[in-house]
Parts: structure tokens; sequence; C-alpha cells
């Protein structure tokens, strides 16, 4: 089978949607494309933002813990694929614009996220990060729908 895509973003947010869309991701990247796993960190802690402090056993969350997380994340995920992990600090309001930035610099074929991310609180305040990233995309978006599990 021929793939088309030879780079594809896949943000996530240490959620429950991330297997999802990295499965996704893995799928549509055969044995060619390299998955580029990117996690934005908050800037200041929100109103129902995912805590990452809770998988790496600190309080404040950094890019360091969150390449952590990310590695061993791709380490069970994406064994034996090509993948590289980024990571972004961002305010929350700037999330889907730090997105696009990575995108910018690595340039993608192909960005796979969730459709929902955080509580709907957060949505509420900030508006969607993945509509934001759907409407200045430099390339196709997948959009993963969160399980009704």
């Amino acid at each position: 089978m021929n793939f088309p895509f030879k780079r594809i973003l896949c943000p996530v947010g240490f959620d429950d949607q991330e297997g999802a869309v990295i499965d996704a991701a893995k799928q549509l990247a055969g044995s060619i494309a390299t998955i580029y796993l990117l996690h934005v960190v908050p800037a200041l802690p929100a109103i129902g933002e995912p805590d990452i402090a809770k998988t790496v056993k600190d309080e404040k969350p950094s890019e360091a813990q969150a390449l952590k997380t990310l590695k061993e994340l791709a380490a069970q995920r994406l064994s034996g694929l090509k993948f590289e992990t980024l990571t972004e600090t961002a305010f929350l309001s700037d999330t889907a614009k730090a997105v696009l930035t990575v995108a910018q610099d690595i340039k993608p074929d192909l960005i796979v996220m969730s459709t929902h991310g955080g509580s709907s609180l957060k949505r509420l305040f900030m508006g969607s990060v993945t509509d934001g990233v759907i409407r200045e995309s430099p390339c196709p978006v997948l959009t993963i729908r969160p399980s009704a599990s």
C-alpha cells in the first residue's frame, strides 16, 4: 500500500483520548511516515486543565516532564515506528496557535487530533483548540471523536 503521508503531527493532551488519536496516526503512518507527538504545556494552571503532574509525580508540569511522559507514551504505542516527541509551552488560550507554530516548523502532511479535550468549562472560556487548528492549518486535519465509554 502506498501511504501518502510522510509527516504526521499528533497533538495529545495526556487525557483518555490520546490512545485513539495515536492509534489513528499509527495506522496512517504505515512503515514510512514519521509521527510527531506533541504536547502543549500550559504556561499557567487553568480550570479543567489535564494535570500531567499526576503522571510524573510533581506539582508543576514542565516541558521536561511532558517530554518524559511523551517518550514513555511513544515507547508504549509507537514501538517500531519512526517518531519524534515535541513540547511547546503556551497560555491555554494560545494552545491552537502553539500547535500551528509547530506545524509551520515541521510541515506535516496531516494533523491527527481529538475533537474534544479538557472539560466543557475549559472550552466555554477558551474555545476549542481543535477548531482553531482546523481553521488555520496548513494541511488536512483528521479529527478523532472521543469514545462513548
